[in-house]
């Protein structure tokens, strides 16, 4: 399962309402370190295919979703749980440091 691709109209459906835990990756076409973690969270979106859902929201083309979270600088990523959010992270990292995050945040 690729990434998903959330807008402002579907993020309760596709976030708050899910039944299993969600990243959401806030990013935009310019951003440079967003298009470094692109490829590690589409790898990612398969590994943990059925237990967390990874998605893809460009700030340019949704501005409400990301004014709620409060987001500042991009990449932002949200862990939620249960409709919540758990954790939250700002800038690129590597792939191993998106797995650590992921795997203590569910």
């Amino acid at each position: 399962m690729a990434t998903v691709p959330v807008t402002d109209a579907t993020f309760d459906a596709e976030v708050r309402n899910s039944d299993i835990p969600v990243v959401v990756d806030f990013w935009a076409e310019w951003c440079g370190p967003c298009k470094q973690i692109g490829p590690a969270l589409e790898e990612l979106s398969e590994v943990y295919e059925g237990k967390v859902k990874i998605v893809k929201v460009n700030v340019d083309e949704n501005p409400n979703s990301p004014s709620q979270m409060g987001v500042r600088g991009i990449p932002a990523l949200f862990m939620f749980k249960d409709g919540q959010v758990v954790s939250n992270k700002v800038g690129a990292a590597p792939k191993a440091a998106l797995t650590s995050w992921i795997e203590e945040s569910i």
